[in-house]
């Protein structure tokens, strides 16, 4: 045998050694670890994921949109699979809105193979992400909610998390019809972490759609009313809500400082709430046509009683006096609730008593939640009557020692615009185009009563009225003003207050009832100076746009 054929076979039997390495050791990883590698290799190229549903839409009563979910991805990383942590950190900074030394930091940790680089990218932005073609990044599909209209409602409407639940507002309250079913898929990617099969396993299922009954041009327009309100009296908040008070319909719920909806984080806590549902304030004189009413009703006055009423009156250890120094007079029960005399309407509640008269706080809604579907609504504060000392008949009259909420003011006052129905306030006007069914008023004083008391508000705007200087041409108004001292530490304050107006038109027959709160405004202090104003504001382009017929 020559050396090149001995040289020949030694190689045949290297080969035919190496051959049977390979084959043993591919036994072994095929056969012993082959489980446990085939495990490892779909965990990191086979995931089921979760698709969520787009939310559903919301739009006012006339299909204007004012929530919608559109496309948006999360971007991820795995950090053991980025090569060049600061070019990678450079090239998405500007796309994902971080600065390009923090996207290195999480880019480079080295200790985990999963990390959250932006939430809810828009859809365009996400598309350049995965034009850059980088290994170790991967888009995770989500939805993104955003508000087309920006400001307008923003605390009514509310907020959604990242994980597409609501936080507040009728986004929380409405999650269950709004949120939808979410979708599985099944996504395979190759070594670089790319994808190269999606299935869908399980479709997504939409939201359902929520029609409101707001307004969008006569919600604009409140809250314009309520930022020149802002800039011009410096008040801690101020709160407005109109209403058809036939119906009960929302037309418009608007709260100062305005919020802008997509940039939610950037709006103080105390903004971010909807005051005019959750917010309690001592309503002052508006709460004196319920002292009147029940008065009425019970038939202990007429709106042509005469008082002859002293400049003060006093209750148990308490001197109430009128907002202004006046002489005695002699006023009629027309005459007290069109000047707001203190001592007028703490002279009919005496005459009407500590019973009837809690009995009519009650009746009107005044203690509880009103029944509406606005999101939060608060209680107010109202004591029982056994919680009434001596002097609770000389300040619960006249609005003062208890609390109530917008929504419940207007709420009451839709009583006597609607001939003495009572009915629950509502928002929401249809859930995925089926009309939601209008819940039955129930009657609280009489159709004669609800008209007396009207007439007798007219007056309020009239000649001698506390708003005389508030009109609509063509139009006749009826409404009442509020001025209270805000309470602090179990007394009043003497300098901050809370003012308000209530007002309602065409007077005869109203379709369209507004009110404005403004909590401590600065320089002027009175319902009749600051609130009836923004009132007739709202009025004058709410009447002709809803095409009411002027009176």
């Amino acid at each position: 045998m020559t050396a090149i054929e001995r040289r020949i076979g030694l190689l045949f039997v290297l080969f035919i050694a190496l051959l049977a390495v390979g084959g043993i050791r591919a036994a072994y990883f095929g056969a012993v670890r082959g489980p446990t590698l085939r495990r490892v290799a779909a965990s990191q190229q086979v995931s089921v994921v979760s698709v969520p549903a787009p939310r559903g839409t919301i739009t006012d009563r006339n299909g204007v949109q004012l929530a919608v979910s559109e496309p948006a991805d999360s971007l991820v990383a795995d950090p053991y699979l980025i090569k060049d942590p600061v070019n990678t950190g450079r090239l998405i900074a500007p796309l994902v809105g971080k600065p390009a030394d923090q996207l290195v930091n999480e880019l480079a940790r080295a200790h985990t193979g999963f990390v959250y680089i932006a939430r809810q990218l828009p859809d365009d932005r996400a598309r350049r992400v995965q034009g850059l073609g980088i290994a170790g990044l991967s888009l995770i599909p989500e939805m993104r909610r955003t508000y087309p209209q920006d400001w307008l409602a923003s605390q009514l409407l509310g907020t959604v998390g990242t994980d597409g639940s609501g936080l507040s507002g009728l986004e929380w309250s409405q999650d269950g019809s709004l949120r939808g079913h979410a979708g599985v898929r099944r996504v395979v990617k190759d070594a670089l972490g790319q994808a190269i099969s999606v299935q869908d396993l399980h479709p997504t299922r939409p939201g359902h759609s929520l029609q409101l009954t707001i307004d969008a041009n006569i919600e604009s327009k409140t809250e314009q009313v309520l930022q020149q309100i802002g800039a011009t009296y410096r008040p801690k908040r101020a709160s407005a809500i109109v209403m058809n008070p036939h119906s009960g319909e929302i037309l418009a719920l608007a709260n100062w400082p305005l919020v802008n909806a997509n940039d939610i984080g950037g709006a103080p806590p105390a903004a971010r709430q909807n005051g005019a549902a959750v917010d309690s304030y001592e309503p002052g004189s508006t709460f004196k046509s319920f002292t009147v009413a029940g008065a009425l009703e019970d038939r202990v006055v007429t709106p042509q009683t005469s008082f002859d009423l002293a400049p003060s009156i006093q209750v148990a250890d308490r001197v109430i006096h009128d907002a202004e120094n006046r002489p005695a007079v002699t006023l009629s029960t027309a005459r007290i609730l069109a000047q707001s005399s203190n001592v007028g309407a703490i002279t009919i509640g005496l005459r009407e008593g500590a019973s009837p008269f809690s009995s009519w706080v009650r009746r009107f809604g005044f203690g509880s939640s009103t029944g509406s579907d606005v999101p939060g609504e608060a209680a107010g504060i109202v004591p029982k009557l056994a919680q009434y000392s001596g002097s609770s008949m000389g300040n619960l009259p006249i609005g003062q020692g208890l609390a109530v909420t917008p929504l419940q003011m207007i709420t009451a006052y839709a009583a006597i615009a609607d001939g003495g129905l009572l009915r629950a306030a509502h928002v929401v006007a249809a859930v995925n185009g089926h009309r939601v069914a209008a819940r039955p008023g129930r009657r609280v004083i009489s159709p004669a009563t609800a008209a007396s008391l009207r007439s007798m508000l007219q007056g309020v705007l009239a000649p001698g009225g506390t708003a005389s200087q508030v009109s609509v041409p063509g139009y006749q108004l009826a409404g009442k003003t509020g001025t209270a001292n805000v309470a602090i530490n179990g007394g009043y304050s003497q300098s901050l207050y809370v003012s308000s107006f209530v007002g309602m038109a065409p007077a005869i027959d109203p379709r369209l009832l507004a009110l404005v709160v403004v909590d401590e405004p600065q320089g002027s202090i009175y319902g009749g100076t600051v609130a009836a104003p923004a009132f007739g504001q709202i009025a004058a382009f709410a009447l002709p746009y809803l095409r009411i017929a002027p009176s």
